[in-house]
């Protein structure tokens, strides 16, 4: 995949809520045995889930000639933005695509005004984590929880630094 050939971000429709589902279901799917079986099907919801999702907050597609590469969804929660259902395909990897996505939500949670960014991750999702960090985000002091399960530890990202830099 050339770097050349422009990533797009846009915010997701109804009619990509399929495709998102099987995004999440690749993206995911290495990583099955580690997960509980409630803790897998949270992380991987079907189309009529994405919808939910899309009811409850934007979610928005990385795209690249068309061919869509990665989702993400926001949740507000007070004064801060919850990322969830951060994937990228296995094949489209280190294509920027992550950190793409992630800095559109921190671009819009900062333009709407909130205050912080936060997520969870699993801690077997060490490439994740590492993008996480490289973008800025911290593990919390709130320990682990769980996912059905599945171990949980939450991740959050300042956005008063970002505000006063770009939006003076």
């Amino acid at each position: 995949m050339p770097a050349a050939i422009r990533l797009v971000i846009r915010r997701a429709s109804r009619e990509d809520a399929q495709a998102i589902a099987e995004v999440l279901r690749q993206s995911f799917l290495e990583f099955k045995p580690l997960y509980t079986d409630g803790g897998f099907a949270a992380t991987t919801p079907d189309a009529e889930q994405v919808v939910v999702r899309m009811r409850e907050g934007p979610v928005w597609v990385a795209l690249r000639e068309g061919a869509l590469l990665g989702t993400v969804a926001a949740s507000v929660k007070g004064d801060s933005v919850y990322i969830r259902g951060m994937a990228v395909l296995p094949a489209a990897r280190r294509s920027g695509a992550g950190a793409a996505l992630l800095h559109h939500v921190e671009e819009w949670a900062a333009r709407k005004g909130y205050n912080r960014l936060f997520l969870s991750t699993t801690p077997f999702l060490a490439s994740a984590i590492q993008l996480y960090e490289r973008l800025g985000f911290q593990r919390t002091d709130d320990g682990f929880h769980d996912l059905f399960g599945t171990p949980l530890f939450t991740m959050e990202k300042s956005l008063s630094r970002y505000l006063a830099n770009r939006f003076p």
